[in-house]
């Protein structure tokens, strides 16, 4: 108990009122076969400057992709950010984590997060959006489950090229809520909508699709949508890359009910793996409002005919009645959301759009030269945004492996998922350069 600062007097105190005599009385009821009967491994303290050392040290291990070329997508990706974030996102108006508890005191992150729900509805073509969302895995999932209590439906019609993490993070919730999942199996990276079309009946919540899908492919968005329109209590769930949305069809133009996503493409970094920032966006609808999770920032004005902004919704239990919650999610990703806020303000309409052009280009590009090569073939190279699945006879954790000795990742390992292939990704931040090293490795690889 060293780190506890109380005095030996006062923790003898604390005992004698409790009526034990020492602190290991506390525990007596843990089985000896897993009570450690030594002292921890542990270091003794070590001072400030010492401290700082060490952790340099360690942090010194680590490779940045400032060091590296990656590739790598599969969910999370290596995008250009703009100085002007850093600088904004430090000032005390806006920042903080959290949605604010006391939103008549926060009136400068409020302002941020309905700007962002603003530029999430126009990105979407959705009439709402929330507040964000914990990240792009459990946005899906509590989507799915809000089509569920829409409907009045359990049967969940999920496609496999959905992000397998997010298939997961949606199985997880849905066995909660006693859902119904019917797992479709794509052919050539895309599901053929012949398959929605002989799954879909009355029972149906949902039809989730991924646009582009894991494998970066365009899915027949209109044709399963035409689908969905004819079982009329069913909705269409669209999981979006919101920076391709800046060249690619907006959902709503296909019938999308309910699009979420990832945002940690609009303005956040990598980071090592987070924070990410999950967005959630429905059709003007007053059923749907009621229904969507998390929080929702309105304008309003006060007595004097001021402009204010107020947390218009908040269906969490804790501040209404239990069974009428929607979710358990109680916040918000406030800083994720006010960099990608600051993000879609600085690259407007054209940057966005250029940015996506960059994308699509680069990744054909790309691919092109890899498919050229003899020992490898773009499975998707007739249909993809900017990620493709790159199949290869050679072992691909082997050759993995290889390029990252020489700083290059080459993509994700479909192996994880128990498939064949590389699924290699390109971003504008890629030069010409950058990828013709690539594909000379592969060709002496």
């Amino acid at each position: 108990m060293d780190y506890i600062s109380n005095t030996a007097a006062e923790q003898d105190k604390m005992l004698q009122e409790i009526g034990i005599k020492a602190v290991k009385d506390l525990f007596q009821m843990i089985p000896e076969a897993v009570s450690a009967d030594d002292r921890l491994n542990i270091e003794p303290g070590i001072s400030e400057l010492e401290l700082m050392r060490k952790t340099q040290f360690q942090a010194g291990k680590n490779k940045s992709l400032d060091q590296q070329i990656s590739f790598l997508g599969a969910g999370a990706y290596d995008h250009y950010l703009p100085g002007i974030i850093d600088a904004l996102i430090s000032r005390s108006e806006f920042y903080t984590a959290y949605t604010p508890y006391q939103a008549e005191l926060s009136q400068g992150t409020l302002e941020a997060v309905y700007e962002y729900q603003s530029m999430i509805c126009d990105l979407t073509g959705m009439g709402i959006a929330n507040a964000s969302m914990l990240d792009g895995g459990s946005a899906a999932a509590e989507a799915v489950t809000m089509a569920a209590r829409i409907t009045g439906n359990s049967r969940v019609l999920l496609p496999d090229t959905v992000n397998p993490a997010y298939r997961e993070v949606i199985k997880t919730y849905g066995t909660g809520s006693d859902l119904e999942f019917i797992d479709l199996k794509g052919k050539q990276q895309i599901i053929d909508p012949a398959q929605i079309k002989e799954n879909i009946n009355d029972q149906t919540a949902v039809v989730v699709l991924q646009y582009p899908n894991f494998y970066g492919s365009l899915e027949k968005m209109d044709e399963i949508s035409n689908i969905i329109k004819n079982n009329k209590n069913t909705l269409l769930l669209v999981i979006a890359n919101p920076i391709l949305l800046g060249v690619l069809k907006a959902p709503a133009d296909f019938g999308a009910d309910i699009v979420v996503g990832e945002a940690q493409n609009l303005g956040n970094g990598l980071n090592y793996g987070g924070p990410n920032l999950g967005f959630m966006a429905c059709k003007d609808d007053r059923k749907m409002l009621r229904q969507l999770p998390g929080r929702i920032v309105g304008k309003t004005t006060d007595v004097d005919g001021k402009e204010g902004f107020v947390l218009t919704l908040q269906t969490r239990e804790q501040h209404i009645r239990r069974e009428k919650a929607t979710s358990n999610i109680c916040t918000n990703e406030a800083l994720n959301a006010l960099m990608a806020t600051i993000y879609l303000s600085t690259m407007g309409k054209e940057g966005l759009k250029e940015v996506g052009e960059q994308c699509y280009h680069k990744a054909h590009y790309l691919a092109k030269k890899i498919d050229s090569l003899s020992d490898f073939e773009v499975l998707n190279r007739d249909n993809f945004f900017n990620e493709f699945v790159l199949k290869t006879e050679k072992d691909s954790t082997v050759l993995m492996e290889a390029l990252l000795a020489e700083d290059i990742i080459v993509g994700y390992d479909l192996k994880n998922i128990g498939e064949d292939g590389i699924l290699v990704c390109t971003t504008e931040k890629r030069t010409k350069a950058e990828m013709d090293k690539l594909v000379k490795k592969l060709e002496v690889l």
